[in-house]
């Protein structure tokens, strides 16, 4: 439920690392926790993020949440099939789902994100 290869934030957003980009999208339990997606309010191309900041919204039939970034940076690319299909933020948050990439201003924050196991823990403690 939560690949091994990605990085987690507290959040709710992953990261898969590559190269110097991140690319990011939220993970399985916040679109099991927001229900159907129904719409995204993406970053644009050129947007600096700051990690832990909002750098998006999504909009589900129970509620409209913030998407904050994993990590700091500039937005390089979007998912523009999610203005389409919101609904793969459901079906295939790991794949089709993604939301951006980010072009990493500092890597070392990668050291404050959760690996699988770690994440897994987190979700645990949470009530």
């Amino acid at each position: 439920m939560y690949p091994e290869h990605l990085k987690y934030s507290r959040e709710h957003q992953w990261a898969r690392v590559e190269g110097g980009r991140a690319v990011m999208g939220i993970t399985f339990y916040a679109q099991e926790e927001l229900g159907d997606v129904v719409y995204l309010e993406l970053p644009a191309v050129g947007d600096e993020v700051t990690a832990g900041r909002p750098m998006a919204r999504v909009e589900s039939v129970k509620a409209v949440s913030d998407i904050h970034a994993p990590v700091s940076g500039r937005v390089v690319e979007v998912n523009t099939a999610l203005e389409e299909s919101p609904e793969l933020v459901n079906s295939d948050p790991y794949g089709e789902g993604w939301i951006a990439v980010i072009e990493l201003s500092d890597p070392s924050e990668l050291e404050d994100l959760l690996d699988a196991d770690a994440y897994q823990s987190y979700l645990n403690q949470l009530p």
